[in-house]
């Protein structure tokens, strides 16, 4: 028993550490769209301004995209087969746990005064940001949205991990494309 309140605290946080790491992502495409078409891309500014993001996570994102579109055999073009556009948006969450395992302190008890463990009865709270990154690909001559990947993760606020894990968000996202590509 004191082996299993001992590890509860430490599978916790490796539960909360796993699940804040992951990216997960999806998309949704138009099965008429030939994508084999599509060779050269530009970015739709006019969508990109809209996102509600610092022009420094814009450039970022920007950047990351633009080089998994040239992994991908995409050429940057004035006159495009396709338009990138993005869409961002965030939302605080706020976690409260009660009970958790720890030193009660000071107090009177069954045998009398002293110090002890137990159930603390003040809650704790963590707060993160989950942020969703849409990545849009508009068919340039119909004017058509063809392809949309969506991710949703936690975002850091630690600049070097903020810049690495954007880049995560797009590499993930962008492996669902061409629809049919590797999963």
């Amino acid at each position: 028993m004191k082996k299993i309140l001992k590890t509860l605290p430490l599978l916790a946080l490796l539960i909360v550490v796993s699940s804040c790491s992951s990216v997960r992502v999806a998309a949704d495409y138009d099965k008429e769209a030939k994508f084999s078409d599509f060779k050269t891309f530009a970015f739709f500014k006019t969508g990109i301004d809209k996102a509600e993001i610092s022009d420094l996570d814009k450039r970022r994102i920007l950047r990351a995209i633009e080089t998994e579109l040239l992994a991908k055999g995409f050429t940057k073009s004035e006159n495009p087969d396709v338009l990138v556009s993005l869409f961002t948006k965030s939302q605080q969450r706020v976690d409260v746990y009660n009970n958790s395992w720890g030193m009660n302190g000071w107090g009177w008890g069954g045998f009398g005064p002293g110090w002890g463990w137990g159930w603390n009865q003040q809650p704790s709270v963590s707060t993160s940001t989950q942020g969703h990154l849409y990545i849009d690909l508009i068919d340039a001559t119909k004017k058509e949205l063809v392809w949309q990947g969506m991710g949703t993760g936690y975002l850091s606020r630690n600049m070097e991990k903020k810049e690495a894990r954007i880049k995560e968000f797009v590499t993930k996202i962008m492996e669902k494309y061409p629809p049919g590509a590797q999963q």
